[in-house]
């Protein structure tokens, strides 16, 4: 299982890095004659019957108001390079997986959207595991006063629910942010909220590390109580930090989907997945416009698959006796 958490993984990140060269569109581009388009559909055989190099015939509005659609048989052109001479290629827009409310492509909103949600929920796991290890560290091997404040001021966040926590640290900024400024704002917060647990797990380990016997002979030595600390002690906590980081980024994604999803996070205009998933908001549109819903089959393959990396390294660290 998690060879196929890590394949998925693969997948996802050499899509996003290619998203400038697989979108196709701008993703914030309107339409007013593709407005819940369904998929543009691949064709294989023309209007004879012969087969043919996949081509793509374009899509053209029969009721505007009913939201109908149909194929144009005489304007076409090949999904990959030039049309021959006499084809109306020209117009023949593509669309993977069809178009929103608002005429936008949804395939690439959908990869430019998750260049923003997952680089913020992976920067926002970074700075957690950064600030937890600092103050789980700190704690753990200090101990006394300074273990006592901080993680009393951990448990104090870690009784409340994560996404209350979430939700008002989000509302204690203005609502109508920039789109960096809301990129930064929703970092910082998601950092903050997911301190705690990582601080608590290393303090844990670092607390059982401190005292066995070759610490205290790494101490006895003279050594700098950092060095022994870094050297020594921070190493026993890594697995529990990576275990950490794999648990954080999906709940990351999830958090930033529903912030941007109720309006407080990224506006109708930034291509994030929570943003995306707004068409989704009505029965009638999952029922009529299914592909609408592609977000959220993107955010649940991502947490699929970070969940069974995560899985796969705890059932590693148990062993096979275990």
């Amino acid at each position: 299982m998690t060879r196929l958490g890590l394949t998925l993984l693969g997948v996802l990140a050499a899509i996003m890095l290619a998203a400038p060269w697989l979108r196709g569109h701008d993703p914030v581009a309107m339409s007013r004659d593709h407005v819940l388009a369904p998929p543009t559909a691949i064709h294989l055989r023309d209007a004879s019957g012969r087969w043919q190099a996949p081509f793509i015939r374009r899509t053209v509005v029969v009721d505007r108001l009913a939201r109908t659609y149909a194929e144009d048989p005489s304007a076409w052109r090949p999904l990959v390079g030039r049309a021959p001479e006499g084809a109306r290629a020209h117009d023949v827009p593509w669309h993977p997986l069809g178009t929103d409310s608002l005429g936008r492509d949804v395939w690439s909103r959908l990869v430019t959207g998750g260049r923003l949600s997952l680089g913020l929920a992976a920067l926002a796991a970074v700075a957690a595991l950064a600030l937890g290890v600092l103050a789980g560290g700190a704690a753990g091997y200090a101990g006394g006063l300074l273990d006592t404040v901080l993680m009393r001021a951990c448990e104090l966040v870690v009784v409340l629910p994560a996404f209350y926590v979430v939700l008002l640290l989000r509302a204690s900024l203005p609502l109508v942010l920039p789109a960096s400024t809301v990129f930064w704002a929703m970092t910082a917060v998601l950092a903050v909220a997911g301190t705690p647990q990582v601080a608590r797990a290393v303090r844990a380990v670092v607390a059982a590390e401190r005292d066995r016997d070759y610490v205290v002979s790494a101490t006895a030595t003279g050594r700098h109580p950092l060095a022994v600390f870094l050297v020594h002690v921070l190493p026993a906590a890594w697995p529990v930090v990576i275990a950490q980081g794999l648990l954080l980024v999906p709940a990351f994604v999830l958090a930033e989907a529903t912030l941007s999803f109720l309006g407080l996070g990224f506006d109708a205009t930034a291509p994030s997945w929570g943003t995306a998933l707004q068409e989704a908001a009505n029965i009638r549109a999952i029922a009529e416009y299914p592909w609408v819903l592609a977000p959220a089959v993107a955010i649940f393959v991502t947490v699929l698959a970070l969940t069974l990396v995560a899985d796969g390294r705890q059932e590693a660290a148990r062993g096979p006796l275990a």
